[in-house]
């Protein structure tokens, strides 16, 4: 729903801080300050939330392993200094923000170990291979040789094993050549019969003997090796720019991995001491709910401030009940004091704020229609306001004068264009055609005439309605409410084709854009009756056998609600009226007053008699007229509107906040 027309409340997240209690007092002063967080009555701390520390705690932990990975790969040690480059988010951000570093890291790190062990393995075939080329010079796929009469290895040991080794095989053995490239290691290569092989692999496993991976090869032993030293070559150059790559990498980062490294060390040593104090019971937990925009700040304006505190965040779940926070822009926002008499909107349900608002300002604007009566309402909120509340600086008052400010300029353009002056006062007393007053004459001819201002009002009754009952049919399509469905269609049915056939049987008043003859009326009437079957059906299917009667006071309901919208003419043309007849009384009285004191002083009387009966008679209206117009737009917002669709039933947002008062009385 477009939040031009119907808004949502503001999203809130569940809070939860556990401190240690020594540190509770600062915990609250801190949270008062942020003035954000809605408390609630909390729960004892339950062993979950023992494992949700110790859950936060192993995420910290993993984090640093992370973190001490790509350290690793550094040569040597390096000082770093963080200066002023503080991270300033909250934990959560800072581990998120080392998994990603970690993996963009990742690809850097397995180009660098896949050359480092390339090069490793190229250069153990030259250094264990290379030893043995002296000796011997066979293919290279003989040296690791599996077939059905022999077998062959090569195998890398120590001295002392090697002589176990050739104690143990010397009656297997066919031949045996080793050769010792440094000392106190011997490379060996064997040749047996092949149904030793199994003997042979069981003591070289028992005795823990190296065995090097020998690659397939046709070459022959001196050729495989002449290649392998080419390939050391170019794996040295891989390994050195990957090398480079990585420190050229982790070097621009440094400074961001040391800082990291110091918040989740720091984080990880308040956790270790929450979790301690929690299992000892010496911790204070507080609950609450705060906005979705303003819980972010809450973690670590509490850390920057207080050492060892726990804050978990998480969105309501359907059994929770949060406090409703509006939101709305700044023309739309004073309006939500006239919602809240109402009723406030659950959590998670429609704010109508916006829609209240367009309509109440028209319709206070179209009944109290006079430039002087809404100069003066606006005069009246702007400085008697204050002295008519107990507390002009709570928000409710300056929501509420914004909503008279709105309200009465709404007035002030509707008198202009209808040109509306204390009634008839221009024309009584200054000679003024009424008619030369208007801005916009069409205006000044509806909303002076009675028949035409009625009409109008019923027709803005029928729009204002049927919105009305449009947000409740996609309320009720949203919550899968077949029985509202059925009599909304229904409902839309009667009045679409009703009012069209009573225009035209009753006052013999076609659809004059349209060219239709009476028997398209009469199709007219049978849609009605099927929209009549619809809104049976559909009580019944809400209210079960009691929608069987209850459907007719639904069909009633509509003349009566859009009947009642003729307020707005009876209001409207009453402060004209009553503004008019103040003028002639007025008027009498005050030539009686010059009648009875002859000559000059006679004429001076009537003048204050009539400037004295008007101010008290026009101030008297205005009291009425804004009063009236308050009063009846708020009937119309109430019961024509919100009751169709609207439940409300929600909790205040209260935030936990320090609170200045410009005055304060002290005393009786």
């Amino acid at each position: 729903m477009a939040t031009f027309l119907i808004n949502t409340p503001e999203p809130m997240m569940k809070v939860r801080v556990i401190a240690i209690k020594d540190q509770s007092q600062q915990t609250l002063e801190r949270l008062q300050e942020l003035g954000v967080l809605h408390i609630e009555e909390a729960s004892d701390l339950s062993p979950l939330d023992r494992d949700r520390i110790e859950t936060e705690r192993r995420r910290i932990r993993e984090a640093l392993v992370l973190l001490d990975d790509i350290i690793s790969y550094l040569p040597e040690p390096k000082t770093v200094f963080i200066g002023d480059a503080g991270f300033r988010d909250t934990r959560v951000r800072v581990i998120d923000e080392v998994t990603r570093l970690h993996r963009s890291f990742s690809r850097i790190i397995a180009k660098f170990n896949g050359a480092k062990n390339e090069l490793t393995h190229l250069e153990m075939l030259d250094r264990y291979l290379g030893s043995l080329e002296p000796l011997i010079n066979p293919l290279v796929k003989d040296l690791q040789y599996s077939g059905r009469y022999l077998y062959s290895n090569v195998i890398v040991l120590s001295d002392d094993t090697f002589r176990i080794f050739r104690d143990k095989t010397e009656a297997q053995l066919f031949r045996e050549v080793s050769v010792s490239p440094e000392e106190g290691m011997v490379v060996a290569f064997f040749i047996a019969g092949a149904e030793y092989r199994r003997q042979i692999e069981a003591i070289i496993r028992d005795l823990g003997i190296t065995v090097p991976d020998i690659p397939d090869s046709d070459l022959a032993l001196s050729d495989f090796l002449a290649r392998n030293r080419e390939a050391i070559a170019r794996s040295r150059e891989e390994s050195a720019k990957a090398t480079a790559e990585l420190l050229d990498t982790i070097g621009g980062q440094l400074e961001t991995i040391a800082l990291f490294r110091e918040i989740l060390t720091a984080e990880f040593g308040r956790y270790t001491v929450l979790l301690q104090a929690a299992e000892a019971r010496y911790v204070t937990l507080i609950e609450g709910w705060a906005p979705e925009v303003d819980a972010g700040p809450i973690e670590s304006r509490l850390k920057e401030s207080i050492g060892d505190v726990f804050v978990e965040m998480s969105h309501p779940i359907p059994v929770d009940r949060p406090p409703t926070k509006l939101r709305n822009s700044k023309g739309v926002q004073p309006f939500e004091v006239i919602v809240r008499l109402f009723s406030l909107p659950r959590y998670g349900d429609w704010d109508p704020t916006p829609s209240v608002a367009y309509f109440f300002a028209f319709f206070f604007g179209l009944m109290l229609n006079d430039l002087v009566y809404a100069l003066g309402l606006l005069f009246l909120a702007r400085f008697v306001l204050d002295k008519l509340v107990d507390d002009p600086d709570s928000e409710g008052t300056r929501l509420f004068r914004k909503v008279l400010y709105i309200s009465g300029g709404v007035s002030v353009v509707f008198s202009i264009l209808s040109g509306t002056y204390l009634g008839d006062f221009p024309s009584k007393f200054l000679g003024i055609d009424l008619t030369s007053m208007a801005l916009l004459k069409p205006v000044q001819a509806v909303l002076n005439d009675p028949i035409s201002f009625i009409i109008l009002a019923l027709v803005i009754g029928i729009i204002h309605l049927n919105l009305a009952h449009v947000l409740a049919l996609i309320k009720a399509v949203r919550e899968r409410d077949r029985g509202t469905i059925v009599s909304k269609i229904g409902l839309f049915l009667i009045q679409l084709f009703g009012i069209p056939y009573l225009m035209y049987a009753m006052f013999n008043l076609p659809l004059g854009f349209l060219s239709l003859d009476a028997g398209a009326y009469q199709v007219f009437l049978y849609i009605v009756y099927f929209g009549v079957i619809l809104l049976i059906i559909g009580s019944v299917m809400t209210m079960r056998g009691l929608g069987s009667f209850f459907w007719i006071f639904d069909l009633t309901g509509i003349l009566g609600d859009i009947m009642s919208y003729s307020r707005l003419a009876g209001v409207g043309l009453a402060t004209f009226y009553l503004a008019s007849s103040f003028n002639l009384l007025s008027g009498w009285i005050a030539d009686i007053a010059g009648a009875l004191i002859p000559g000059f002083p006679g004429q001076v009387a009537a003048f204050l008699v009539a400037t004295i009966l008007l101010v008290m008679f026009h101030l008297l209206n205005l009291l009425l007229s804004s009063l009236a117009a308050f009063i009846h737009s708020l009937r119309l917002c109430f019961v024509e509107y919100l009751l169709k669709f609207y439940e409300g039933g929600g909790r205040d947002y209260v935030p936990f906040h320090m609170r200045f008062r410009r005055e304060v009385v002290l005393g009786k």
